[in-house]
């Protein structure tokens, strides 16, 4: 390996999936050792075998501690342009009683920690990433916020994790165009001092940040924005003037307000809102909505004449009314429709009770992807009448349960192809927690 050429060498160490192997390296040669010292990226990940050894009496005295490792990695290397580090996943599964209630070992937004380090590359960061270990980290309040803003001026992205995070001392981060917060204590006005700090951000991503009462997103340059809410504020609002993705995950804000004049793609799960304020969506796409009522979510939206593709699901099975008619009145030009298991439940059984008048807008649809728990004789009028208002439907994939055996699926297949040859049909299979199967049936 000594006889590649070094920036060769410097790309392989960059490529390292897990860069405590950069210490083995660097026992191997002199090469390797003076090398390893350009590497641009650290990823450090604290994996369960490991905590399990750190723990056990017999391995415990072996196993360096994980800070010491990172320390070590890091320090002076002023060529670091992302760093990386956090606790495996699946450490989130072990119980507080197994866990010294004092230890800060995995204390990952220990300021005192970081500034060990930090204050000597954080100039060169493009990219910083700290996932902590939320047993440690809960209940401690982390001011690493501040740290970060004073020493990193150059950073472009930053991910902090599993922490309860204070934005005392906060400076503005005016390079910064992508934050991911995820599982993060946060207060209300902390978030009003992200939005003046980060002026800039273009990528935005709260996930599972409680706290919050009455949120309120207010960044004039974001573009794409994930947001799920852990809890169930008073209100949430986003003012976003260039927004143009918004995935939306919430459970039952009393208020939820939308100005958001240039989105195209927007996800929204939510339960219910009392009050659901949007202005005009002159430019919506694609639109996915999930709700225990997508009759009432559905009547909220002022216009959906510009949306394309609509995927609709049910978060629980309950009977709203939810049927083609009143889908097609407020989503008129639709070319695709995607319907998942609830959604589809709804309104076929709307169907068998009150038939289906059909509308204009139907004849303009051209792909339907539907989710079947289970289905009888019932189901194939449900599907022929489906077919005789959709006139210009050109495919039509049935997505069924795995607890329906094969033959019957096969089966429904084969009766749809006969009765309607000019659409491609498509099978599929779909449990819960997993990804779809596609099934290759015979022509």
């Amino acid at each position: 390996m000594e006889e590649l050429p070094p920036p060769l060498i410097i790309e392989i160490l960059n490529r390292l999936g897990d860069s405590s192997e950069l210490a083995r390296c660097r026992l191997v040669s002199r090469t390797l050792n003076s090398l390893s010292r350009e590497v641009s990226k650290i990823h450090l990940l604290f994996t369960l075998s490991r905590y399990l050894k750190s723990r056990a009496p017999g391995t415990e005295p072996s196993v360096t501690p994980f800070k010491t490792i990172i320390s070590n990695l890091v320090l002076h290397r002023r060529a670091l342009r992302s760093v990386s580090i956090g606790v495996e996943k699946s450490l989130g599964n072990i119980s507080d009683v197994d866990v010294e209630g004092e230890s800060d070992d995995l204390y990952l937004t220990d300021v005192g920690f970081v500034n060990q380090w930090l204050p000597n590359i954080g100039g060169g960061l493009k990219s910083l990433s700290i996932s902590d270990f939320w047993i440690q980290s809960c209940w401690r309040k982390s001011e690493i916020l501040s740290l970060i803003s004073s020493y990193c001026h150059s950073l472009l992205e930053l991910q902090v994790k599993n922490a309860w995070l204070s934005v005392d001392g906060l400076k503005p981060m005016p390079m910064l165009t992508s934050l991911t917060l995820e599982y993060i204590r946060l207060d209300d006005e902390d978030l009003h001092n992200v939005n003046h700090c980060f002026p800039y951000l273009k990528v935005l991503n709260l996930i599972g940040v409680g706290g919050l009462k009455e949120p309120k997103i207010h960044l004039l340059h974001l573009y794409t924005c994930l947001w799920t809410v852990s809890n169930a504020p008073l209100s949430l609002t986003i003012l976003a003037p260039k927004l143009v993705k918004l995935k939306l995950k919430c459970i039952k804000p009393q208020s939820l307000v939308l100005e958001t004049p240039l989105l195209s793609n927007f996800h929204l799960a939510l339960e219910e809102a009392n009050e659901f304020k949007v202005k005009e969506f002159p430019h919506l796409k694609n639109l996915k909505l999930e709700s225990v009522n997508l009759c009432s979510l559905i009547s909220m939206f002022p216009s959906g004449r510009t949306v394309k593709k609509l995927r609709v699901d049910s978060m629980k099975l309950k009977m709203t009314g939810f049927n083609f008619d009143m889908l097609f009145d407020v989503f008129p030009n639709l070319s695709y429709l995607h319907m998942g298991s609830g959604a589809w439940k709804e309104i076929e059984n709307y169907f068998h009770s009150r038939g289906m008048e059909g509308r204009r807008g139907m004849k303009g649809l051209k792909e339907i992807v539907g989710y079947l728990v289970e289905f009888d004789y019932l189901t194939f009028s449900f599907i022929f009448s489906i077919l005789d208002n959709c006139t210009n439907l050109s495919d039509m994939a049935l997505v069924i349960h795995k607890r329906v055996d094969n033959p019957t699926a096969s089966s429904l297949i084969s009766k749809c192809r006969a009765a309607c040859p000019r659409v491609r049909w498509k099978r599929g299979m779909w449990i819960e927690g997993t990804e779809d199967l596609w099934v290759s049936e015979p022509l």
